[in-house]
């Protein structure tokens, strides 16, 4: 049975975490930003807790967004509308509960904006005596050989198309040994079936990707991968993990299997002119 959670929710807890998933997502598209050339298109704005990613190449909603805003901060959405709007780019806008602000919804309605869905982020306390379930073979990725069965998994899970496989697993290819990433593969007879990332930063676990083949779900794949990562963030001393779902989605509910709870929800604001 998953321990009683004794974190209590407040708001430094709620940027905590933000602050784990931002950075990470930071990561990611700086990685990108590395390319010769730049040729996704890669911009970033961060001031006043806020962090603006922009990739005008590269149509994903993560890499698009503004996020950890604080109530008072209405007065800089609509300069961040237009540089989206430069960029050629919609962007959308995430506010998590607590730092809601009306001011913040009625500025983003009247430039167009709606409330378009929300995800959750739960919250677990470490537990380094946690065994994970039997029976699922996980590695660490630590090699070349490792990195290539990893994004195997990875692509197959998120259903990369085939016509840019190549230049996907080219480009991502830093990932293996960036400062705080710890990458993992879950194998499924005898093949690579799920791959997950466990991203460790400021005593925050964060559990930052999970992918798992087609051909392998429903096999507590995910669920394992979990548990491994909850033991190695332990492991690492953090003062707790954390991770991201759709709210009531699978991954959402083998977070709450793992022990996991919601800390809170994020909405997610998007262009009517997108949706």
């Amino acid at each position: 049975m998953a321990p009683t959670l004794k974190l209590i929710p407040s708001l430094d807890l709620v940027h905590r975490v933000l602050d784990a998933a931002t950075t990470y997502t930071l990561s990611r598209i700086r990685i990108l930003e590395s390319i010769p050339g730049n040729p996704f298109g890669i911009a970033c704005r961060i001031t006043d807790n806020l962090t603006a990613l922009s990739a005008q190449h590269l149509p994903v909603p993560a890499f698009n967004s503004v996020t950890g805003r604080r109530k008072g901060q209405a007065h800089l959405i609509r300069p961040l509308v237009e540089w989206y709007h430069e960029r050629g780019v919609s962007g959308r806008f995430e506010i998590a509960s607590g730092d809601d602000d009306p001011a913040l919804g009625q500025e983003l309605a009247q430039l167009g904006f709606f409330q378009s869905r929300f995800s959750t982020m739960l919250i677990r306390e470490p537990d380094p005596a946690l065994v994970e379930p039997i029976g699922v073979e996980i590695d660490p990725v630590t090699t070349a050989a490792g990195m290539q069965e990893f994004l195997a998994a990875y692509v197959e899970g998120w259903g990369i198309p085939e016509a840019v496989r190549d230049e996907f697993k080219q480009n991502v290819g830093p990932w293996l040994g960036q400062p705080g990433w710890s990458l993992y593969v879950a194998r499924a007879e005898g093949r690579p079936a799920a791959a997950a990332i466990l991203f460790v930063h400021d005593g925050v676990g964060y559990f930052a990707d999970c992918a798992t083949d087609p051909a392998f779900r429903r096999r507590r794949l995910h669920a394992a991968l979990l548990h491994r990562r909850l033991r190695d963030a332990s492991r690492a001393d953090v003062d707790f993990v954390c991770s991201g779902a759709d709210f009531l989605s699978t991954s959402h509910r083998n977070m709450e299997r793992a022990g996991m709870r919601i800390l809170f929800l994020r909405s997610v604001w998007t262009r009517l002119d997108r949706a």
